[in-house]
């Protein structure tokens, strides 16, 4: 229940990986501002040193946030058939769900709710029943993708079957399993909060509201935007004082996240395709991008000659940079992106027309997203990521393209507009809390 004086106290379980910590964090200062109490649960050992830093950073900004750290029971990752790094930790956390419980309930004062990530719903949901504590998830993808997650391994007429995330392909993995574990549970939960909005994504939210995809639904609560947060900027400025120098909407900036691994003959296709283009461009290759991490690797691989064409035409960074700050420069007209959920919903924000290039998981469906809205293009026939190599020329072609359609600039301003809207307005988080709270004092 809510504390005595009327706020709510509000527990967050983010799982693992960047994509997911970022919403939940931004969700959280946006909770503290409608006057919520706050416990943060974080999972020791972290898995990346950027999580592990911006976690630090997060809780000395906001110090009136508690931490509770959970440490579960490791898992042999040989045992457990999982290589990637963050999948073994969503499973090491589900696994020790139990270990959960004490943690909760020794909370003071009482939570009013939880929210746990998706990645985790089927293993906590019975902690929290048990409890009788009221559980809320938070959806770090698109209403669309949720509409696939609420009735998988069903799936929606509006999702073509290839546009399904290739890990799903495999019924008897892992991955597979846990996500489908997860979708049974949905109905169990009281909600689902998603950081998106009605005009980004009205078909699907209409969708998920009908009941007609599975019976049962919670409400869904649609939040977004959700705004970064200035604890995360970071100051390059050698990026910046680069964009100040170019021609309004000349530059297209080009960025796959930190999670994607391209083939060094991608790379150099990408690159050709950049220069032959004829646009200015600002390339973040971060290291994952390229698939064998060496000293000086791009470079390796681009070669002598093509590198200097690069460096004629366009900037290239090796580090990580604030793309907030990136999209707001006036010299950037467009994005191409892998279209990871918090990277489509920037643009929108921003106005920026996509060139949505999916490479893994979500981001498919996410693209389709960006097209059914008018505002960028999703390359379906470029294949996922490393099945397909797309040739330099087209590449170029479709960034012509991309930078020379006014109707889809038209659209972007108008997306961009309703957005900013959203974020002021604050309805959203606000919405939710009025219905959460008259929900908990009747009970």
């Amino acid at each position: 229940m809510s504390n005595s004086d009327g706020n709510l106290h509000v527990a967050l379980l983010p799982s693992s990986g960047m994509g997911h910590l970022l919403p939940y964090l931004r969700l959280a200062a946006s909770l503290i501002h409608h006057q919520c109490s706050l416990t943060l649960i974080t999972t020791h050992p972290i898995v990346s040193s950027a999580e592990s830093q911006l976690i630090s950073t997060f809780l000395s900004a906001f110090p009136q946030i508690t931490q509770k750290k959970f440490t579960p029971i490791p898992l042999d990752p040989v045992a457990a058939n999982i290589t990637d790094p963050f999948q073994l930790q969503w499973e090491t956390i589900r696994q020790s769900a139990h270990l959960l419980s004490p943690l909760i309930s020794s909370s003071s004062p009482p939570l009013s709710f939880i929210i746990t990530d998706m990645t985790l719903m089927s293993s906590v949901i019975s902690v929290t029943a048990k409890l009788c504590l009221p559980n809320y998830i938070l959806c770090t993808s698109s209403a669309r993708m949720l509409s696939l997650f609420s009735c998988f391994p069903s799936i929606p007429s509006s999702i073509p079957k290839e546009s399904l995330p290739p890990i799903l392909l495999d019924s008897n993995g892992s991955f597979t399993k846990n996500f489908s574990d997860n979708s049974g549970s949905l109905k169990h939960f009281n909600g689902v909060l998603i950081n998106s909005f009605e005009e980004l994504e009205n078909e699907s939210l209409e969708m998920l509201a009908s009941g007609n995809l599975t019976e049962g639904l919670p409400p869904v609560f649609p939040l977004g935007p959700f705004l970064p947060l200035e604890l995360e900027r970071i100051s390059l400025l050698a990026p910046l004082k680069w964009l100040e120098n170019q021609e309004e909407s000349s530059v297209v900036y080009v960025s796959f996240g930190s999670r994607t691994a391209m083939s060094k003959e991608q790379i150099r296709e990408l690159g050709n395709g950049l220069v032959l283009s004829g646009c200015k461009f600002l390339w973040v290759v971060k290291s994952k991008v390229v698939d064998k991490e060496e000293e000086n690797g791009l470079d390796e691989i681009l070669g002598h000659q093509l590198m200097k064409k690069i460096e004629n035409n366009g900037l290239v960074v090796k580090e990580w940079v604030d793309q907030w700050q990136i999209l707001s420069q006036k010299a950037v007209g467009g994005f191409i992106s892998h279209c990871g959920w918090n990277s489509v919903v920037e643009a929108a924000w921003h106005g920026m027309p996509v060139l949505g290039w999916p490479q893994q998981g979500d981001q498919m469906i996410n693209a389709e997203v960006i097209e059914a809205g008018g505002w960028g293009l999703c390359m379906k026939s470029w294949g996922w990521g490393s099945n397909h190599l797309v040739k330099g020329v087209e590449i170029g072609d479709k960034i012509k393209e991309l930078m020379g359609n006014q109707r889809m600039k038209m659209e972007c301003a108008r997306i961009s507009e309703v957005a900013k809207q959203r974020s002021k307005a604050g309805e959203g988080c606000e919405n939710m809390l009025k219905t959460l709270f008259q929900s908990l004092t009747k009970s």
